[in-house]
């Protein structure tokens, strides 16, 4: 088996990347940069560039799936420019590897797996959301997510397994949301954001990887939600970060109206709501290693200090 990855040298995909390896699967992988190109039996890089329609045709050669993780990071000021730089990312790149798997023998391909994101779920403090949900959040994260569903949706047209996993918050003290949430509690300014109330669905970033490889493995397709069994509200989870960083929370919550100040329209990501049931998945066989928040953050944070940066310094070599 060999796995065609883009995104491949991102936090996720590092993540899914080793995962593959410690099962002996090989991985190709697309990259914008040539100086990130390597050439190892296991590990081979192709140059694309997505923006203009390139791709190097070589890169689906013994491929038997395909990852794509590509796409601008959304926690980013919302300038007009960023923003049709996030959606174009997102589009630009399925459309560049939907031409390029029509220009190849693509025989050897059984599964097409894309990543999502849980903001296509309406923003509420009340319902609890499984793959069937129709609605979509009218905000701009909805829209994004809508326009790249249905772009993931055109890969069916290969006759192939097609699955879109709905990420929620990814939990890793390497980056990601995690480290931006801990400074503040780690400098003593730690506190909830506005109500405190909005229900965040999260995932160890352990889980993610191993969730992506899973639906790999049993030939999955449609919608999954990438979210440990129990979400948490913002207010539990900045407790419990702060009760396993030992971090007395004294500061009153931070008005929703200074990080709009701060952030602009991004402030958005901080206080939608979004409940999400991992129960599809769980049905499907697969098993959390960190179901709850407090298992998640004694494991980032004190029991596996260190093996986090010891995988992932592992990895960056073969990146160079």
């Amino acid at each position: 088996m060999k796995v065609l990855i883009t995104g491949a040298t991102g936090l996720v995909g590092q993540a899914i990347v080793r995962v593959l390896h410690n099962q002996g699967i090989a991985v190709n992988y697309l990259t914008t940069r040539k100086d990130k190109i390597s050439n190892s039996e296991t590990y081979q890089g192709y140059y694309w560039n997505p923006n203009k329609g390139k791709i190097d045709l070589e890169c689906f050669k013994n491929v038997s799936a395909i990852i794509n993780l590509a796409g601008a990071s959304i926690a980013e000021r919302w300038t007009p420019l960023r923003k049709k730089k996030i959606l174009s990312s997102r589009i630009n790149s399925l459309r560049t590897l939907y031409r390029g798997m029509q220009q190849v023998d693509i025989s050897l391909v059984d599964s097409f797996v894309s990543a999502s994101a849980i903001g296509i779920y309406p923003n509420s403090l009340s319902k609890f959301y499984d793959e069937d949900e129709t609605e979509v959040d009218k905000s701009f994260v909805g829209e994004v997510a809508k326009k790249w569903e249905a772009e993931v949706d055109s890969f069916t047209k290969f006759d192939i397994n097609v699955a879109k996993v709905r990420i929620g918050i990814v939990l890793s003290t390497e980056g990601g949301a995690l480290p931006q949430m801990a400074a503040p509690i780690k400098n003593f300014i730690g506190a909830p954001l506005g109500s405190g109330d909005q229900w965040q669905s999260w995932i160890h970033i352990e889980d993610l990887a191993q969730m992506f490889v899973f639906i790999l493995e049993n030939n999955l397709k449609g919608a999954y939600n990438a979210v440990a069994p129990n979400p948490v509200t913002n207010t539990k989870m900045t407790k419990e970060l702060a009760r396993v960083m030992d971090r007395p929370l004294w500061m009153p919550n931070v008005p929703k109206f200074a990080l709009k100040l701060l952030l602009g329209e991004m402030a958005y990501l901080l206080f939608s709501s979004q409940r999400v049931s991992s129960k599809k998945i769980e049905n499907e066989g697969f098993v959390f290693q960190y179901p709850n928040i407090c298992v998640t953050f004694q494991d980032l944070y004190t029991e596996n200090e260190g093996k986090e940066t010891a995988a992932l310094e592992s990895t960056k070599k073969e990146f160079v």
